[in-house]
């Protein structure tokens, strides 16, 4: 074995390594809302399949598009062998995946090894918190294998590229059926970089035709001097023209159109993928659910869904910056399907919050890229001598050492959190309820944040964290989530706020200490009567109400 390939092995052994402690020590421990309403859900896919019918809502006769079943099956499998504990090591595992992915992907469509562990490492931190037991980590992990499986595609044709990019559809109508269609939107920055390669030569093509027909007036009546002097004029003027525009291609300023015979092959692909939706038990769901979902009142109340303001979120602002910076003020030149999927998905992270995490992944190979060029006019073997020294014994010790100790430093803040946030989680609360209340019997009022706890105790709810159960788009009829702002809020008034309770027929209140309902409730003892905490129990933040 030759020394290059040690130093590369020994290179890649020390990135996957630190990689997957990286992952390990960003995981949250703290498990979210989402984590309780899909084992749950797992649970009962398992026992009943997927009946598109809703098990935990006291509400009756509402239907669940099961949006991410696939996911919660799994889920509620590794919960039924290891508990909690089981889940978070899973949750480890899959982000260690991600982040080496993230690694791969960058070193074989950027070519390069230490920016690519640099960059991957970025990433992870940049995600941060995403990185929890939800369905969104998976949907990470197909979405960065689509973006290398359509760019190994379009530069090899090799069929396992194509089948790779079929099967994820699949998934990700199976795991996540919100992102379907966003996995469509990777492919069209390649059609438009090849619809604009074919228009830039719009002139070229239109005077081939003309030349084309001029020789065919030629064939028919015969040389003629007018026809010979209008045709040598039109191959002079194509000449010019497709030279041109050859220059143009071959030396852009800033943005390079690369034209790939292959992306006809691609929108074939395409093509197929948009059936896979319907390789689901879900019916049209894959198709409808992102749509039903936007046209709702979430997206302008619950905080992942709302614009991005980025004086508040310094890390997209500084990776928006990183890149103005060396678009705007240095040589590098970007591939105008790199420049549309960036801007795509700017324009994304922008609208909406949680797509920033799509930046940070997808993005990170242009990035890279981008990089290379810039380190390159600085000097042409800095990447080779940078590599040289990363892949010595020294180096590898210095840079395990540095990731090493940050990961430290990171574990350290979080090493005393627990699965459950008793200050977010009703836990003791819950079990009260299920001691001394008849759950068949109560219709308990609860708020959004908590409701997937509840339920995972077998707590029927009023509502939880599957916002689009609740609107109308999905149920008709189904204003629980507007309702629960209105009331939680008190922002009905009075009279609406008694309509609203009698309509429900809530029997109890679990409420956290310090929104605005409580005091409603506590102005009306006539009404309702304090029932948890009482006596020696104590709870600092629940309180549960029976009404009269």
């Amino acid at each position: 074995m030759d020394k290059e390939k040690q130093r590369t092995i020994r290179f890649h052994t020390m990135a996957v390594i630190l990689i997957v402690i990286v992952a390990a020590t960003l995981t949250p421990i703290t498990f979210q809302n989402d984590t309780y309403y899909s084992i749950k859900i797992g649970e009962y896919v398992v026992n009943n399949g997927v009946t598109m019918k809703e098990p935990f809502a006291w509400h009756e006769n509402l239907s669940y598009p099961f949006p991410h079943w696939g996911y919660d099956t799994m889920l509620y499998l590794i919960y039924s062998v290891g508990g909690f504990t089981g889940v978070y090591i899973s949750t480890i595992i899959f982000a260690s995946i991600l982040g080496i992915l993230i690694y791969f992907v960058n070193v074989k469509l950027a070519k390069n090894k230490i920016i690519s562990f640099v960059l991957t490492i970025i990433v992870l931190y940049l995600l941060g918190g995403a990185m929890c037991a939800r369905a969104q980590l998976i949907t990470f992990i197909l979405f960065i294998l689509t973006v290398y499986f359509i760019e190994q595609f379009l530069n090899t044709k090799k069929i396992r590229y194509a089948l790779g990019l079929i099967i994820i559809p699949i998934l990700i109508a199976n795991f996540h059926v919100a992102v379907f269609p966003f996995y469509f939107v990777l492919y069209l920055p390649y059609f438009a970089e090849y619809m604009i390669y074919i228009l830039s030569y719009c002139n070229v093509i239109i005077s081939e035709s003309v030349i084309k027909s001029i020789n065919k007036k030629i064939a028919k009546n015969g040389e003629t001097e007018e026809l010979l002097k209008k045709l040598h004029r039109e191959q002079e003027r194509h000449e010019k023209l497709k030279n041109a525009q050859d220059n143009r291609i071959e030396k852009p300023y800033k943005i390079k159109i690369e034209y790939n015979n292959n992306v006809n092959l691609l929108i074939i692909v395409f093509i197929i993928c948009l059936f896979t939706g319907l390789l689901t038990p879900l019916g049209s769901t894959p198709y409808t659910y992102l749509v039903k979902t936007m046209q709702g009142i979430s997206p302008k109340n619950i905080s992942e869904h709302l614009p991005v303001v980025l004086i508040e979120n310094i890390r997209l602002l500084l990776l928006l910056v990183a890149y103005i910076v060396i678009l705007m003020l240095t040589k590098v030149k970007i591939r105008l399907s790199h420049l549309f999927m960036l801007a795509g998905l700017v324009f994304l992270s922008l609208s909406s919050k949680r797509h920033a995490t799509l930046l940070y992944i997808i993005s990170s190979f242009i990035l890279n890229e981008l990089l290379i060029q810039f380190l390159l006019l600085c000097h042409k073997d800095v990447i080779k001598k940078l590599e040289e020294l990363a892949s010595t014994i020294l180096g590898i010790i210095i840079i395990s050492t540095i990731i090493i100790v940050i990961s430290v430093l990171q574990y350290r803040t979080k090493m005393n959190d627990k699965y459950v946030d008793e200050n977010s989680y009703p836990v003791k609360a819950a079990q009260w309820i299920k001691e001394n209340l008849n759950l068949d019997e109560i219709k308990l009022y609860n708020e959004y944040n908590y409701g997937s706890y509840l339920l995972f105790q077998d707590i029927p709810v009023f509502i939880d964290s599957r916002c689009d159960l609740y609107m109308p788009e999905f149920n008709d009829n189904a204003y629980m989530f507007y309702d629960f702002l209105h009331l939680n809020g008190w922002s009905f008034s009075n009279e609406k706020m008694e309509e609203k309770i009698n309509e429900y027929g809530f029997t109890h209140f679990i409420l956290i200490n310090g929104v605005r309902f409580k005091q409603y409730i506590e102005d009306r003892p006539d009404e309702f009567v304090k029932i948890y905490p009482t006596g020696d129990i104590e709870d600092e933040r629940f309180t549960i109400y029976e009404r009269k």
